[in-house]
């Protein structure tokens, strides 16, 4: 059936349909574009300032870094061509020395062959060439304990003082000798308090079978000397109830009779 339109009929347009927009929604979206904007503003700003102070600073910048270069290519080349090979010549500048000071130690000749050690032969130097020439290196560091040993065998307490206090080592075995040697060394000195003070150090420096026994005997006696009982008892009965096995543990019952 056909459809017949009135006379002046419009057929209805859809309705338009329009996105209002109210005063608040526009008031945050004019914040929202305006802090973003402000944002990037301000890191404009920062970035310019940080171009601005490298312009301005570029020599010292380059200064800095060139600086930082040459000293780490410094430090490599010195430990490539000097360092290194000076700990070499120094090793090998001892090797002699030490030869003297262990047939000293073994009893052979032993003044004449600590004095060799000391002053060195057969055109090789000695401990204290060596000590002084190559400070710095390991071998020139080791040279200090030898000297202060040989020192102390010779009967020059204050020279072994002076070496044994140049030594420094992270051996702890070597660390509690030398504090050892220095206590002897006050000893034969006659000044009592200092060796005990160097002997308890060396006792306590590192706690272990071998040197902590030694030294808490030879801090007891000498506590003991100085009519401090209290304190030499104290001493006795650590190696009794501590290191019972080693040789010390042998006289100490003795020893705690006379300081109790």
């Amino acid at each position: 059936m056909a459809t017949y339109n009135k006379r002046g009929y419009k057929t209805p347009k859809e309705k338009e349909v329009k996105e209002v927009v109210t005063e608040e929604q526009q008031v945050i979206i004019d914040e929202k574009d305006s802090t973003t904007a402000g944002v990037f503003s301000k890191l404009d700003e920062t970035a310019s300032r940080t171009e601005d102070w490298v312009a301005k600073n570029q020599k010292i910048i380059i200064g800095l870094v060139a600086g930082i270069a040459v000293a780490t290519i410094g430090y490599l080349a010195y430990q490539k061509f000097i360092a290194t090979p000076k700990q070499e010549e120094a090793a090998s500048e001892m090797f002699v020395a030490q030869q003297n000071f262990e047939k000293a130690v073994n009893g052979v000749s032993s003044d004449s062959l600590f004095k060799l050690s000391l002053n060195g032969s057969e055109g090789k130097f000695g401990f204290i060439k060596i000590a002084d020439e190559y400070s710095g290196t390991d071998a020139g560091n080791l040279a200090n304990y030898y000297a202060g040993i040989a020192y102390l065998n010779t009967g020059k307490f204050d020279e072994a003082i002076k070496y044994l206090g140049e030594f420094k080592s992270e051996d702890v075995i070597l660390s509690a000798l030398a504090k050892g040697a220095t206590g002897d060394a006050y000893s034969q000195k006659n000044q009592q308090k200092e060796a005990l003070d160097f002997y308890v150090k060396a006792a306590e420096s590192n706690k272990n079978d071998f040197t902590t026994p030694r030294f808490l005997l030879k801090a007891g006696k000498t506590a003991l000397a100085l009519g401090q009982k209290e304190d030499a008892l104290k001493y006795f009965n650590d190696i009794k109830d501590n290191y019972d096995s080693t040789p010390e543990a042998a006289s100490v019952d003795a020893l705690i009779g006379l300081a109790q």
